[in-house]
């Protein structure tokens, strides 16, 4: 992903909370700190088991940059998370605080991602994580409330580009990276040159980022991605 993306939204940040089993059904849980799986550390490559866990996504291609898609992707994932957040709360009495933006990225020739950095190449799937108890029917009457609200068809339109669906990475490799999205490749180039075969391992599955800062108020050397490459035994 660039750093030099103009994000529009805020990328709210995760505070407070605890897993939410054995505990009163109004305490807020915090997903970002009861899963291992939004842990990582600078200079570390380590081996992490990703359960299955529940999203919404926005497909998408070509430069983040540059294209009016993944402006409309950040736009209709937000609005949607908000409102199951609080219809989770309102109706189910389970309160918790919404995730970071993630994105999936891949291409068809993934050097144009890894090393050439060639963004109109990209595809991505722009996403949140919700709990598991969030179903297709909240989904939609979270997508009605927004809808309602909408000032203009296209934002209906990207409201409907909103799905409901499971991603079960299982064994990943991840780390945190600081800095810019542009600096993203030599610690890449690290784990697929250097950790991956080292440890005979080979990767399997797309490359997944979890955007840990809020861009609009971070510099650029000081924004935290968490960059994970799910894996399997090389032969």
């Amino acid at each position: 992903m660039d750093g030099d993306a103009a994000w529009p939204l805020r990328v709210p940040q995760p505070a407070g909370g605890a897993a939410w089993e054995g505990r009163s059904m109004t305490e807020k849980t915090d997903f970002k700190k009861s899963l291992d799986a939004y842990r990582a550390k600078r200079n570390e490559f380590r081996l992490v088991d990703v359960p299955e866990l529940q999203y919404l996504m926005v497909d998408g291609h070509g430069d983040p940059n540059s294209s009016p898609a993944f402006q409309d992707a950040i736009q209709a994932l937000y609005p949607l998370a908000y409102k199951l957040k609080f219809a989770s709360k309102r109706d189910l009495g389970r309160d918790y605080t919404v995730m970071p933006l993630e994105g999936l990225w891949w291409a068809a020739d993934m050097e144009s991602f890894t090393t050439a950095r060639d963004k109109s190449q990209w595809n991505w799937t722009l996403m949140i994580m919700v709990p598991e108890w969030i179903d297709a029917a909240m989904l939609g009457r979270a997508r009605d409330q927004a809808a309602a609200g909408a000032a203009a068809d296209d934002a209906v339109a990207r409201l409907d580009g909103v799905r409901l669906e499971t991603l079960a990475e299982g064994r990943c490799v991840q780390t945190l990276h600081v800095g810019s999205f542009d600096d993203e490749a030599g610690l890449l180039a690290a784990l697929h040159g250097g950790y991956l075969p080292e440890h005979g391992l080979t990767p399997r599955g797309r490359h997944h980022e979890i955007y840990l800062s809020d861009f609009r108020r971070t510099a650029p050397e000081k924004l935290r991605t968490i960059l994970r490459q799910p894996v399997t035994d090389a032969d």
